[in-house]
C-alpha cells in the first residue's frame, strides 16, 4: 500500500472541497438524470425501469422534431451574431478611448440585468398595442396597421433572436476583450513597424491570438443558447403553436404535466449535444491542446 508523503496529503485535501461541490453539484444530478431517463417515472404510478424505451419514444415525437429543429437553427443563428458584434465591442473597448471605463461599465448593464427581468421588457417592447416596437413602425411610416411581433412563427423567431442576442453579447465582449488585453502591444509595434495594416493585423495576429477566448466564448454561448427556455418561456411560451418550443422548454413542460421519465430523456439529449458541440469547438479552435 502507497503511503502519502505530507506534500500530497496537504495537495489531496485542497483538492477535496473541490472534488466534493463537483460531485455533488454535477456528477449526481447528470447520474440521476440518466438514471431517470431510464424509468417510466409518472405522477401517481409506480416507477418503472423501461431501458431506452423514453429515448425509443423520442424518435417517433413529432414535437420533439420540431423543437430539435427550432433549437438548431436558434443557435446557428444567435451564437454567429453574438460571437460578430461581441468582437466588434471588444476591439472597441481595447481602444485607448476618453471614455473607455465607462463604456465597458454601460457594455455589461444587459448581461447584468436577470433574464426574466429582460425577458419582461422586450415582451412590453413587442406588445400588440403600446409596445415601442409598433410605435417605431408607425412613426417611420413603415405600416400603418400594428404588427403582432409574436404572432407568427417568423416574426416571433425573429423577435427572439433580437432579445437573445441584446442580452448575452456583452457577455461574449467582456470574454473577447480579455483575450485581446493578453496580446502584447509590442507586437502590433512591430507589425506597424514592417507595414501592416489594421486588416493584415487583424488576421495574422488578433484572431490567431484570440483563438482561446474565442472558443470559450463559443462553448458558453453554445451551451446556453442550446439549453435556453427561460426568454422563451416569458415570451412565446412556446408559440405561436409550438414553432418556438426549444428542447429545454419541451423538457419543462413534460416535467410539469409529472412525466419526469420522458422530460429527464430530453435532458439527457439536450446534454449529449451541448457536450459534443463543446467537443467539436475544442478540436477546431486547437483549444483543447492548451488544456493538456
Amino acid at each position: 500500500m502507497r503511503i502519502l508523503n505530507d506534500e500530497q496529503r496537504t495537495a489531496y485535501l485542497f483538492i477535496a472541497p473541490m472534488v466534493f461541490i463537483v460531485v455533488a453539484f454535477i456528477v449526481l444530478p447528470v447520474g440521476g438524470t440518466f438514471w431517470l431517463s431510464l424509468l417510466k417515472e409518472v405522477t401517481y404510478l409506480p416507477s418503472k425501469f423501461i431501458g431506452l424505451a423514453n429515448f425509443f419514444r423520442l424518435f417517433k415525437d413529432a414535437q420533439f422534431w420540431q423543437s430539435l429543429r427550432f433549437t438548431a437553427a436558434f443557435a446557428a443563428v444567435c451564437v454567429p451574431l453574438e460571437i460578430l458584434l461581441g468582437l466588434c465591442f471588444a476591439l472597441i473597448l481595447n481602444e485607448r478611448l476618453p471614455v473607455r471605463n465607462l463604456l465597458r461599465a454601460a457594455v455589461l448593464v444587459p448581461w447584468a440585468v436577470p433574464t426574466i427581468v429582460s425577458a419582461r421588457t422586450w415582451e412590453l417592447i413587442y406588445n400588440y398595442s403600446y409596445g415601442l416596437a409598433n410605435y417605431l413602425v408607425k412613426a417611420l411610416n413603415m405600416s400603418s396597421n400594428p404588427i403582432n411581433w409574436l404572432g407568427s412563427p417568423a416574426s416571433a423567431f425573429a423577435a427572439l433572436v433580437i432579445a437573445d442576442v441584446w442580452k448575452t453579447t456583452p457577455f461574449v465582449a467582456i470574454i473577447l476583450l480579455a483575450g485581446l488585453q493578453t496580446i502584447p502591444e509590442e507586437i502590433y509595434e512591430h507589425a506597424k513597424v514592417d507595414g501592416a495594416n489594421f486588416i493584415q493585423r487583424f488576421f495574422k495576429i488578433t484572431l490567431p491570438l484570440l483563438k482561446p477566448a474565442l472558443a470559450v466564448a463559443l462553448i458558453f454561448r453554445t451551451i446556453d443558447t442550446v439549453r435556453i427556455m427561460d426568454l422563451i418561456y416569458v415570451l412565446t411560451n412556446g408559440g405561436p403553436g409550438g414553432s418556438t418550443t426549444s428542447l429545454s422548454l419541451l423538457g419543462y413542460k413534460y416535467f410539469n404535466e409529472g412525466d419526469f421519465g420522458y422530460g429527464s430523456a430530453i435532458a439527457v439529449v439536450v446534454f449529449i449535444i451541448a457536450f459534443l458541440l463543446s467537443i467539436s469547438y475544442l478540436k477546431v479552435t486547437g483549444f483543447g491542446k492548451l488544456l493538456r
